[in-house]
């Protein structure tokens, strides 16, 4: 009987992409502040209410939900990438993983995360991208990628201390 599926890691990107909006909603609030009564006509603050309104809705809130409906689970027998904006869910079995590589940018570096890039063969690879803790991710994957029936085993994958190579399970 075949172990059931687990989930392993529930994942999103990296949360400074909520920086930009909290800022611009920052800036919106003190400019509707700062705008309002300042000329006398009439209908003029409800011009400024309804672009305030308009530029939270756009700049802030639409960012935000889209970095809610992003969401990457890792489980025993595959990972799921869903989008909900985009309607779209990518399947990718660990059988079909042959190489688990981390790539960081900038700033990405200095704070952690990265884009972790899995190989299926000759398709494009499957990008999460900006994922928090991206070398432990890495790390998890090549694991269960390393462990996942029909790869061949290796002898120190059980090991805390000891990682992986990809090279080993060619």
């Amino acid at each position: 009987m075949s172990d059931p599926e687990r989930v392993v890691v529930r994942l999103r990107s990296h949360g400074r992409a909520l920086v930009l909006p909290a800022l611009l909603l920052c800036g919106i609030a003190f400019g509707t502040t700062f705008a309002l009564g300042r000329v006398a006509w009439p209908l003029w603050d409800l011009v400024v209410w309804t672009l305030a309104l308009v530029l939270v809705v756009v700049l802030c809130l639409v960012p935000t939900l889209a970095w809610l409906s992003r969401r990457v689970v890792v489980t025993s027998r595959r990972v799921i990438v869903r989008s909900a904006f985009g309607g779209s869910k990518r399947d990718v079995p660990l059988s079909r993983i042959h190489d688990v590589t981390l790539r960081r940018q900038g700033l990405q570096a200095l704070l952690g995360s990265g884009d972790v890039l899995l190989s299926t063969g000759g398709e494009q690879p499957v990008t999460l991208a900006d994922v928090p803790s991206a070398s432990l991710v890495q790390r998890t994957l090549t694991d269960l990628v390393a462990t996942t029936p029909g790869m061949p085993r290796m002898e120190d994958a059980a090991r805390v201390d000891s990682a992986p190579r990809l090279e080993d399970l060619a």
